[in-house]
């Protein structure tokens, strides 16, 4: 867990989507959310999707033509349980992943760190805030794009009916060991959910 995620006896907030705190944190990835990304940011080598969970953006992934190789802490039936991101030495060409809840702070220390050539995390865009993360990761390793959704993203536990609609804005932040060091912002072209869905 990451350990700024429960600040003065606190959580951060989580915009309707609950996080087991000492548990898996699971929610798929709708898979128009991983087109979006795909679409518009090409990987060259390997990727690595680190919180697969049940593949649902690693299916996605693998259209790229690139070799997938996909694990998770906890064992969901896909790809390779046990291995923990946070503590790993397993390096890789590119990392894709949607990150639980309570550690996306940490996952973009790791992510960073063992990336070769890219690293995107689907994050709230309101990881763009915060004084504590604009002082640790932002001031020292800023991502190079950041990748608005013009339609929002919901997300649902596992075995849950999907009804209603998002109310937290998502983006994809990608770092870029190619790219120069200032951060882009840019938008999705609305579409995708109805393209993919």
């Amino acid at each position: 867990m990451d350990v700024t995620y429960n600040l003065n006896g606190g959580f951060k907030p989580t915009m309707k989507r609950f996080a087991d705190l000492n548990g898996p944190d699971f929610f798929p990835t709708p898979a128009w959310a991983t087109h979006a990304l795909i679409d518009n940011e090409k990987f060259d080598g390997e990727i690595w999707e680190s919180a697969c969970g049940d593949g649902s953006m690693s299916k996605v992934l693998e259209l790229t033509g690139r070799d997938v190789f996909s694990s998770d802490l906890y064992e969901r039936g896909f790809g390779e349980s046990g291995h923990d991101f946070l503590n790993t030495k397993r390096k890789a060409d590119n990392i894709v992943t949607n990150p639980p809840y309570n550690a996306a702070e940490g996952f973009v220390r790791a992510g960073v760190e063992r990336a070769g050539k890219k690293f995107a995390l689907l994050l709230r865009l309101a990881f763009l805030e915060g004084a504590n993360r604009a002082n640790t990761i932002f001031a020292d390793c800023p991502p190079n794009r950041v990748w608005v959704f013009s339609e929002r993203i919901t997300f649902y536990p596992v075995g849950v009916e999907p009804k209603g609609s998002g109310t937290t804005a998502y983006a994809w932040f990608v770092w870029d060991k190619d790219a120069p060091s200032k951060t882009e912002l840019n938008w999705f072209k609305p579409g995708y959910k109805a393209r993919f869905s």
